[in-house]
């Protein structure tokens, strides 16, 4: 969760955060990694990668589009094209904060200055594998405030060594595979705790969800939404 220009603190960003979800079948694991103690928001927290949306995301050549009925729900009550840049952000931040690579092989030219890195392992971002689980808009009064989106994927998709955090930045710290059972003796935030709620029912079922939850917090009122979209036709 970089911050690569500079932010305005009252500003609600978009954001993407991502859950790599290993062992599905047997142990299931989750990817997480802890924030530093001087970080603004959430400090030494456990949470899973993820980060705002950069203004270079909206351009970003995807190997791959997301799927329905994901791309119709993230596109309710959200400006047009951000399910794209969200998709690319979710990638994007996953690679910078854990090293990982969900791409397929592939050249692109003249990459943003934020994607340069990965770009150079060869790849283009493949976003048909994030399934979007779950939206969260930070309460006010937070100094940081976020409209976030929570994509889940299987690891075995990745393209980099799932236990190779060498080219991660240092944003978190203790990344790790957390077992589902052992999570919650973590120091988490509390929409953490709910969204990996979530992903334990999730586990089961690969297919999308019939609704996806949405905790929309705005100066008025706290309001708890499903966005539905379009299930795609047995």
């Amino acid at each position: 969760m970089q911050d690569h220009a500079p932010v305005d603190k009252t500003a609600i960003r978009n954001a993407a955060t991502v859950i790599a979800l290993r062992d599905r079948h047997t142990t299931p694991r989750v990817l997480m990694g802890q924030r530093g103690a001087k970080a603004v928001f959430m400090p030494n927290k456990f949470v899973f990668p993820g980060g705002a949306v950069d203004i270079g995301d909206h351009d970003i050549p995807l190997a791959t589009p997301l799927s329905d009925p994901d791309a119709d729900r993230l596109a309710d009550d959200s400006s047009p094209g951000m399910g794209t840049a969200l998709a690319a952000a979710a990638i994007r931040e996953l690679f910078e904060e854990t090293g990982q690579v969900l791409g397929h092989p592939g050249h692109w030219s003249n990459p943003p200055t934020d994607w340069h890195d990965f770009a150079a392992t060869g790849h283009r971002p493949h976003a048909a594998p994030l399934q979007f689980v779950f939206r969260a808009l930070t309460p006010p009064g937070r100094p940081r405030r976020f409209d976030a989106r929570f994509f889940l994927f299987d690891a075995d998709v990745l393209a980099s060594d799932p236990d190779d955090f060498s080219a991660a930045s240092d944003e978190l710290s203790h990344l790790q595979w957390v077992a589902l059972d052992d999570v919650r003796a973590f120091d988490m935030p509390f929409i953490t705790e709910v969204v990996l709620s979530e992903i334990a029912a999730r586990v089961t079922d690969p297919h999308p969800p019939k609704s996806v939850p949405f905790f929309k917090n705005n100066e008025e009122e706290s309001l708890f939404l499903r966005l539905r979209g379009r299930l795609p036709e047995d």
